[in-house]
């Protein structure tokens, strides 16, 4: 006999985008076979673009460039063989690849109170999908926005704009080939926000006014050029112009004023887009001209034959201008008259008065003079003889700090020079702070004594400190001198970013999101949190101690994902950031209802309506699932399908499906979209004509007998048993099956047939509980026959 031919290598399947080359090609096992091409049933001889090719035992057919109506079930056949595989053309969404280069790389720059459009044409299979996200909420259209749509392009519409409209826009373009997205930004420009007040009153004076502001929050997408400064009158409606700033300064001064008349100042911030409103003070008063309050009474240092060295302290109360020097007055203890000391105020507060007659007995006093003239005097000093002092210590040599730290000062000296033998017995150490008026003694030392560690100190504080030398007739002239306490080393400002702190957090919506970053710096930086490059909303906690700042948000909104920066200064201008993102996500909503459809003979069209959580979770994808019998197993026919429609091809006619479509993303699955009813593949009846015999006999009818009886299965759970018989019999017998004497008949997890006398029953998705006896009875008017099975389970125990 001559041998057959078969196939060595088969028709495979394949998915092609729209103008890209395919290929269809089987083997054959003899070079003689003249094979035959069909496309969906029919025979092809010849198509548009394809070319039909055999090399020896190899037959191909070509698609140099693949279009819609190539797609497809093809079917090759030759000889003693034949082989089928389809071609399905994918022709996903696209944009201009220039379009899509400016679109992404350069923002769209509108101004606030105008209209924009933002259009993108497109290309693909139709129907496509056009929808517009931004902070990952897909837009509407409302009284300003409109989105529109066509078979070739989709616009975004804002009219008119808000500065709010800027930020990063998403277009997503979905058929059922594919998902295009594109990431937009855009830029809304505007006249900046008033500057950020309140307006300070720096200096109010009879000749001055200062006034400072901060500024604007918003600068309306440009910087600020200038600050605009006008004043009103108290009393008056007019305004008028003082002045401007440049943008680096947030202070004015003017001199323009009258003593003791109330103003009100306004300044403006301008960018290239504008004046901003205006941000208005409260009322400011200019002071009238005052003289300065009286000093203490003034102090004696120091005494001799014919002087007296005297200091005091500047007045409590300036007046309304600064002071610009002190006026000195002596009496004679015991007289009325004061006389002045020099003819001109003195700058300086310490005084030597000389020309004085020894052994008598004088009173000082002193007023202070700024421009409105001398204040009130002083009360007179303690009276003080103009005579030689009794011999004291002269003053400690050579008094210095010699190192410092941020808590302590350490100071040294040398002794005083001794005069007459007057000796050393001790040294007295005070210190004040730097605006106190007072002073405090620190420590008496013994007379060795050369330094002294004064401790307890912050770090960078001042302070003023004085040594005397102690003598038998009391404490010399104290040495005195101006410290600071060392500052804290100074360590610039870092993150301690480890493999704890992730950059991208995947959080499910309603947990909280709490981040908790280290740092170190000193003096402790400013610690700042931003979050898309602007302040965190009110509901964010942060708590900033010790070296770790945290962020907390007790529970996570989809509005909370974005890019959070976490930035440390030292006030100098040395700046660290950090960012990570945060992406808002949860298990996702089922799919909506799903429908089916036969499309092409064997094949099941699957689709179903997009879950709504497509609107916010990027990667979002489908897994369906069938099974054939209601108590079956689920099997998964398509997994990771990024589009809403999926096409089953292994269908067997006659046989009950249903299908299951759920939804998934990274924290799991959507509860299942299900089809209620069953799907049947039908197939069709083979027409046959059965030619009667003539019998002889008066009586054809004959009693059911089985031709070929039931034979007992072993199967594993899980796989389909399929249990046949053959029977004859006249008239045709009724079949009826039955496991453990229980009729099947009605039982939708059993699938009977009876094809000309050979019965099955097939049994789907085999379990346990379907292990047992099976019977088939056949009967008809003349009697009835049996056959039973055994079914086993393998590996029942």
């Amino acid at each position: 006999p001559v041998p057959r031919c078969y196939l060595n290598k088969q028709l495979a399947t394949v998915r092609v985008l729209k103008g890209d080359p395919a290929e269809l090609s089987c083997t054959v096992s003899k070079d003689n076979v003249t094979g035959t091409w069909f496309k969906d049933g029919l025979k092809l001889t010849s198509m548009d673009g394809v070319i039909f090719e055999k090399k020896g035992l190899v037959h191909k057919l070509i698609i140099h460039k693949a279009e819609d109506i190539h797609a497809g079930k093809y079917r090759f056949e030759g000889g003693d063989v034949k082989t089928e595989a389809s071609i399905f053309v994918e022709d996903p969404p696209r944009v201009d690849k220039v379009l899509l280069k400016n679109l992404t790389s350069v923002p769209t720059v509108a101004k606030a109170g105008e209209g924009v459009k933002l259009r993108i044409p497109f290309e693909g299979r139709w129907p496509i999908r056009a929808a517009w996200l931004k902070d990952r909420m897909e837009l509407g259209d409302d009284s300003r926005i409109r989105v529109d749509k066509t078979d070739t392009c989709t616009t975004l519409s804002i009219s008119p704009c808000h500065r709010r409209d800027g930020g990063d826009y998403k277009v997503r373009l979905k058929n059922d080939s594919g998902v295009l997205e594109i990431d937009l930004k855009l830029v809304v420009i505007d006249k900046p926000q008033p500057p950020a007040g309140p307006i300070k009153v720096v200096e109010s004076s009879a000749n001055n006014i200062t006034i400072q502001w901060k500024p604007p929050k918003d600068d309306g997408g440009k910087p600020v050029q200038r600050y605009l400064v006008e004043r009103q009158q108290g009393g008056r409606d007019d305004w008028e112009t003082l002045g401007e700033t440049p943008r680096s300064c947030t202070s004015f001064t003017t001199s323009r004023v009258e003593e003791e008349m109330s103003y009100y100042f306004r300044v403006r911030a301008v960018n290239a887009e504008g004046v901003s409103d205006a941000l208005e003070s409260g009322e400011v008063k200019a002071a009238g001209k005052a003289s300065p309050g009286a000093p203490d009474p003034p102090q004696i240092l120091s005494a001799s034959r014919d002087s007296i060295t005297i200091s005091w302290k500047a007045p409590g109360k300036s007046g309304a201008s600064q002071i610009t020097g002190y006026i000195v007055q002596k009496r004679k203890k015991g007289t009325v008259t004061w006389l002045p000391v020099t003819k001109a105020p003195v700058k300086d507060k310490k005084l030597k008065v000389t020309g004085l007659k020894k052994g008598v007995q004088y009173e000082f006093r002193v007023a202070a003079v700024n421009a409105a003239g001398a204040g009130q005097p002083s009360e007179p000093s303690e009276p003080a003889c103009a005579q030689d002092p009794t011999k004291s210590p002269g003053q400690v040599q050579d008094l210095k700090v010699s190192s410092s730290d941020s808590t302590s000062v350490t100071l040294t000296w040398n002794k005083p020079q001794v005069q007459n033998g007057n000796d050393v017995k001790g040294y007295e150490v005070e210190m004040k702070p730097y605006n106190s008026p007072s002073w405090t003694k620190c420590f008496t030392l013994p007379a060795d004594s050369s330094s002294c560690r004064v401790q307890g100190l912050q770090p960078g504080e001042k302070l003023l400190l004085r040594v005397r030398a102690l003598g038998d007739s009391g404490p010399g002239e104290a040495s005195e001198l101006q410290a600071c306490a060392g500052a804290a080393p100074v360590v610039s400002p870092r993150l301690l970013i480890d493999d704890t702190v992730k950059s991208l957090l995947v959080i499910k919506a309603g947990d909280p999101i709490r981040v908790k970053i280290p740092f170190e710096g000193s003096p402790e930086p400013v610690v700042t949190w931003l979050k898309d490059g602007l302040p965190l909303p009110s509901r964010a906690v942060l708590s900033t101690e010790d070296g770790l700042t945290q962020l907390l948000l007790r529970a996570a909104e989809f509005s909370d994902s974005g890019t959070y920066t976490l930035e440390l200064g030292d006030g100098l201008g040395k700046r660290e950031t950090f960012s990570f993102q945060v992406q808002i996500t949860d298990i996702p909503q089922p799919p909506g209802a799903i429908r089916l459809e036969e499309n092409v003979p064997s094949t099941v069209t699957v689709t179903w309506e997009p879950s709504v959580s497509e609107q916010w979770e990027k990667n979002l994808y489908y897994t369906v699932l069938k099974r054939e019998s209601q108590k079956g197993l689920w099997h998964v026919l398509g997994d990771l399908i990024y589009n809403n429609k999926f096409t089953f091809t292994r269908g067997v006619p006659g046989r009950d499906y249903y299908f299951r479509v759920v939804a998934k993303n990274d924290l799991g699955a959507s509860d299942p979209s299900e089809t209620v009813q069953p799907w049947r593949i039908w197939k069709k009846k083979a027409e046959f004509r059965v030619k009667t015999q003539k019998y002889r006999g008066v009586n054809q009818n004959q009693p059911p007998r089985f031709l070929v009886p039931l034979k007992s299965h072993v199967v594993v759970t899980g796989s389909e048993c399929r249990m046949s018989c053959a029977v004859g019999g006249h008239p045709s017998p009724k079949i009826t099956w039955y496991k453990d004497s229980r009729d099947l008949s009605r039982d939708p997890n059993y699938f009977c047939t009876n094809d000309f006398g050979v019965c099955s029953l097939v049994v789907l998705g085999v379990s346990r509980q379907d292990e047992g006896e099976y019977m088939v009875e056949a009967s008809n008017d003349v009697g009835r026959a049996y056959s039973k099975a055994f079914l086993a389970i393998k590996g029942n125990s």
